[in-house]
């Protein structure tokens, strides 16, 4: 009797999902099958969810009609998605069916549902163009232009589009190299390679090979003169090589450069000075804005005109930085960052009305910059604005929407991608009561992340309280005593770092509330003394903050006490802070706009946000963000390191 239920055991087991005893464990066998492609199976579980009212059943039926769409008829997946319209999935399983109907070319039904498109698919715009081309609508080639114009891979769809843009002379030559250079200059030398096959004149192996030696080894490239002058690949190729160069080695550049620079056509010689002038002041090589002044006739980028404008900035040129601020596009000269320090200008230059103008309608703004235009109105220790509440009712209501019910349940099996998917589109069209109610629902499921992103969406009445939660504060406090740390600080980096998710862990192997770097974990659990540490410990909350608190404290001791500068070591690296320092003191707020790195810049202007909002949720003394920022000592003034901190001994 023993052995046959052991063997009924056995066979239970082999028979997998088709015995589970839970509807859990019955979709996550019908995803399972889904990624086995296994139709029979999963209309076996779609009919089980079905009947058991399971709450994700809907995506089970998704994966069958997305397996099943080359066969599907039409009608069926009209059904689909108007049954499922509210269901975040129907977005993308409409791109699906509208690449099938743009590869059919059926246009009349790609017609009428191309306008009931909710998500951005490349594949389906490229198809809508091409549709349009195929009515007679000669405009869509011109609109295809945005979509050439680009440093990205297209996908198949675009090809014809793009053909028929070349054949009606729409597609230039001309466009086909600027689509080279704006490739190359985003490193994506597989499209560079792809684009020149559009030229007939060129051998795109022979060219391709070029284009290799150019990218892997400029310096001997150059050197070596493998590519020639005389025709547009050889020039292409000679720039590409020599702005490569100057990334790292700009004087070398320009030796390379002076002797043939009357090869190349007035374009081209703006060009590279302004793609180098671009590296130089990243560098904070005081060469930038000379260099960018001959590129003066080049079509400038988005993020040439930002680097410009920071080289203005680290020299305090407010003429220089108006200018080129004027010269940016509408929609970049109205990011904050720009708005703020177009008005810092004319506060410089005495223009207080204009810089009024300026600074009142971006002090309402819940963000750095609307903090820092406060403090120039003379805001900064208003008093934090009233909170709101959420009821009890208010909370049951919004956890009763068949939406955010599928949030948590794709929570609960561990489906965070689709769960995050879930709320942002249950709440997408929520008053700011209902935000905040839901931020309490996400708070009290230990769902921090969540909370603090949908706080963040409201825009007059808020909760700071859930924008800025404090979970951990018995333990925190504990380490940052310890280490005799500005608690506020604590809070304002782990909220940055990790969003208070202590099984958070970056692509990068960080872990943990503090996401801190295996190697540097190692490292100071070795300066603490902790004989026993191994590497998974660095999972547990309180190992994880101890260290953390640890190396913000040694990272602050090497910064001479800055924490603008402590907070860019801890995320770049302590070696680097210091190198982006001017020969002179400089303004904090300055130096943080002008950090070379696009993370640890916007990181540590966030970090000193949230420390300005944590002092006031604790309590604590009050900071401005500008005295948060503080002056950072110039490279001239700043102390050797102490013994023990050469960069070669830390992680």
């Amino acid at each position: 009797m023993r052995s046959s239920w052991v063997l009924f055991g056995v066979l239970l087991m082999l028979s997998g999902p088709l015995w589970a005893d839970s509807r859990q464990d019955t979709f996550l066998a019908a995803r399972d099958a889904y990624k086995a492609r296994n139709e029979s199976l999963l209309v076996e579980y779609s009919s089980r969810l079905q009947t058991e009212r399971y709450a994700l059943a809907p995506y089970v039926d998704y994966w069958l009609a997305l397996l099943r769409m080359d066969e599907a008829q039409n009608d069926e997946v009209r059904e689909l998605l108007t049954r499922d319209a509210d269901i975040p999935f129907s977005g993308r399983l409409r791109a699906e069916w509208l690449k099938k109907l743009g590869k059919r070319e059926d246009w009349t039904t790609f017609f009428e549902e191309f306008p009931k498109l909710s998500v951005e698919d490349p594949a389906v715009t490229c198809y809508a163009l091409q549709g349009r081309v195929a009515r007679g609508e000669q405009t869509a080639l011109q609109e295809g232009k945005a979509i050439w114009m680009s440093p990205q891979d297209r996908p198949a769809s675009c090809d014809p589009l793009f053909e028929a843009m070349q054949t009606a002379g729409v597609l230039t030559k001309e466009d086909i190299w600027l689509r080279f250079r704006l490739a190359l200059q985003d490193g994506k030398v597989s499209v560079a390679k792809a684009v020149l096959r559009r030229l007939p004149e060129i051998n795109a192996q022979t060219a391709g090979k070029l284009l290799d030696q150019a990218h892997q080894n400029p310096q001997q490239a150059k050197q070596k003169k493998r590519f020639t002058t005389s025709t547009r690949l050889g020039r292409e190729l000679n720039l590409y090589a020599l702005e490569r160069v100057s990334r790292s080695q700009p004087d070398l550049a320009l030796s390379l450069w002076n002797p043939d620079k009357s090869n190349y056509s007035q374009e081209e010689q703006a060009y590279l000075w302004g793609r180098m002038a671009l590296h130089a002041a990243r560098r904070h090589d005081a060469r930038a804005l000379e260099w960018f002044g001959l590129a003066a006739n080049a079509a400038l980028s988005r993020e040439q005109l930002e680097w410009k404008a920071r080289s203005a900035l680290r020299v305090r040129d407010w003429a220089m930085l108006q200018a080129t601020l004027a010269a940016m596009a509408p929609e970049q000269g109205e990011e904050a960052a720009w708005r703020y320090w177009n008005g810092r200008a004319y506060k410089e230059q005495g223009q207080i009305p204009a810089a009024n103008a300026i600074f009142v309608p971006l002090a309402r703004e819940r963000s750095y910059y609307g903090l820092m235009a406060a403090e120039e109105l003379g805001d900064a220790m208003a008093a934090p604005q009233a909170q709101y509440k959420a009821s009890e009712d208010e909370v049951r209501a919004v956890e009763l929407i068949p939406g955010i019910q599928r949030a948590l349940e794709l929570d609960r099996i561990d489906m965070r991608w689709e769960s995050k998917n879930e709320w942002a589109w249950g709440t997408r069209s929520f008053n700011d009561q209902q935000l905040i109610a839901a931020a309490e629902l996400a708070f009290r499921q230990d769902w921090y992340d969540i909370a603090i992103l949908t706080a963040e969406k409201t825009t007059l009445t808020h909760d700071f309280s859930l924008r800025y939660p404090t979970p951990y504060r018995d333990r925190l406090q504990v380490y940052a005593r310890e280490n005799a740390l500005d608690e506020a600080w604590v809070y304002g980096l782990i909220r940055q770092e990790s969003r208070f998710i202590s099984q958070a862990k970056s692509s990068a192997g960080a872990s943990g509330l503090m996401q801190v770097m295996p190697a540097t974990a190692k490292w100071i659990a070795k300066r603490m003394g902790m004989g026993n540490y191994h590497h998974g410990m660095i999972h547990q909350l309180d190992t994880n903050l101890q260290c953390g608190t640890h190396y913000m404290r040694y990272v602050l001791d090497q910064m001479d006490g800055q924490a603008l500068m402590a907070t860019a070591a801890y995320n770049a690296g302590p070696g680097r802070p210091k190198r982006w320092a001017g020969e002179q003191p400089m303004e904090g707020a300055i130096y943080a706009e002008t950090i070379p790195f696009t993370e640890t810049r916007d990181y540590v202007k966030k970090v000193m946000g949230n420390a300005y909002h944590y002092s006031q949720q604790l309590g604590l003394r009050l900071q401005s963000v500008k005295q948060r920022l503080g002056i950072v000592n110039g490279r001239q003034s700043q102390v050797n390191q102490p013994a023990g901190a050469a960069e070669t001994s830390q992680p």
